[in-house]
């Protein structure tokens, strides 16, 4: 797409703050949807259905620590105008840049995967709803997926990936159907209980790696600097809060701001909304289990309701179609950047082969191994101590590329973005350890 012209661009220069504030809701609300992909809502609605309103305060616990990450890796984007992978290049020796690289293709298998067991549960979902057998669904949603991000722009991309965000509102609505005490839920969503069984700290670990994925902070950048290309300021270029006003350059920091808090309040909102609906239904009525969003949403009929049932499973269909496409370009922009080759929806296949190629791993890999009968669930656990063990690495590089100032300037972190980031590598590499210390990793 490259940049806007002209006419475009001064149409858009006009406007009230407030909408200005609107209009910059994107980057972080897809990027929180994103997080509540299939497997994400499966383990919460585990953790609800085997525990209960136990671990409610968990929605709240992890919500500073995911949105400061956020923020500091759409921070990076903000002021320099390049991606984590570009930085990467700057800040890091040649030993510093291979070990990027090794994890960036880790992520990259990892995301493979994990784009099969989505594309399993899009199928799933739509069976359940009597559309047709689940691997033509797999198949379907695969196909389409890649034709979208190869052969549209980012504007119509982008406007996909909001759409298929607000079909994570249908959580809130099965939350306000079965809630029956909501005095309760608010004092377990506050107050801390702390199981120190095996079973709770896997199920935390679970929680934590579904909630704070490496894939994201890759994705929250990429997606900032594709949104900059098109802003007034914008072009085939990004251009950088140094090259901008005083003022503008404020007021962007404090657009994006509001924009990453709102998206991971959203994903938040949506976990404690699943959580809380399957303690009062699948928990109440001892169904103990839940092995898939799917199971979860056909489980909840006899409870809740057919309509329940469906609009639980319409919210995980929307939300692995949106899933699939920024688990492919996650770590394909990672990789691209690191490597010195252009990137990004907004770029043809011609301009950027190697992003493109990237992607087609990605949903083409992941579409084939959907069709495999490969079991989904072997497959997540799988994709949870890749991700467990890659997470705190790559959270480091963000930290260290976010502190240097001659990168970013006025920009660097300041002490809470400090504090709250490097709180969450110790967190991150502690459930790494604990992952494998409890014996997590079987297959």
């Amino acid at each position: 797409m490259g940049s806007r012209s002209a006419d475009a661009r001064g149409s858009s220069r006009t406007g009230s703050p407030w909408r200005q504030y609107v209009r910059a809701i994107g980057p972080g609300l897809i990027t929180g949807a994103s997080d509540d992909d299939p497997s994400g809502i499966a383990t919460y609605a585990q953790v609800g259905a085997r525990f209960g309103l136990t671990f409610l305060w968990a929605a709240l616990f992890t919500f500073p620590l995911m949105a400061a990450v956020q923020e500091i890796a759409d921070r990076t984007a903000l002021a320099t105008g390049e991606g984590l992978g570009e930085l990467a290049v700057r800040r890091f020796q040649r030993t510093g840049k291979f070990v990027v690289a090794a994890l960036l293709i880790v992520l990259i298998f990892a995301n493979t995967l994990n784009i099969a067991a989505d594309l399993v549960a899009i199928g799933s979902g739509m069976n359940l709803l009597k559309a047709g057998p689940t691997w033509i669904w797999a198949l379907v949603s695969g196909a389409l997926i890649t034709v979208l991000l190869v052969k549209g722009t980012f504007v119509h991309i982008a406007m996909v990936f909001r759409a298929l965000a607000g079909f994570l509102v249908v959580y809130l609505v099965v939350l306000f159907i079965v809630t029956k005490n909501w005095t309760r839920v608010l004092f377990y969503a506050v107050v801390p209980h702390i199981r120190l069984d095996k079973e709770s700290i896997a199920m935390l670990l679970a929680v934590l790696g579904t909630t704070i994925s490496p894939y994201l902070f890759f994705w929250q950048s990429a997606n900032r600097l594709e949104e900059m290309r098109d802003d007034d300021e914008g072009g085939d270029v990004p251009a950088p809060l140094k090259s901008r006003s005083r003022s503008g350059s404020q007021l962007k920091v404090r657009t994006s701001r509001l924009d990453v808090f709102t998206g991971m309040a959203f994903s938040n909102m949506v976990m404690f909304s699943i959580i809380a609906a399957t303690a009062y239904t699948l928990h109440s009525h001892h169904v103990l289990n839940v092995g898939s969003a799917a199971q979860a949403a056909s489980s909840l009929k006899p409870f809740a309701g057919r309509f329940s049932s469906v609009i639980f499973a319409l919210g995980f269909i929307g939300s692995g179609l949106l899933a699939v496409p920024v688990l492919a370009a996650s770590g394909s922009v990672g990789l691209s950047g690191l490597l010195g080759k252009d990137w990004g929806f907004s770029r043809t296949i011609k301009n950027a082969p190697l992003f493109y190629a990237l992607v087609g791993v990605g949903t083409i890999g992941g579409t084939v191994l959907s069709l495999l009968s490969i079991n989904p669930i072997r497959l997540l656990v799988f994709v949870a101590v890749m991700n467990g063990v890659i997470a705190a690495p790559l959270l480091v590089v963000v930290m260290m590329v976010a502190n240097n100032r001659g990168l970013m300037g006025v920009h660097v972190n300041g002490r809470l973005a400090n504090v709250l980031g490097w709180l969450t590598v110790f967190i991150m590499a502690l459930a790494s350890i604990a992952l494998f210390a409890t014996g997590g990793v079987s297959l």
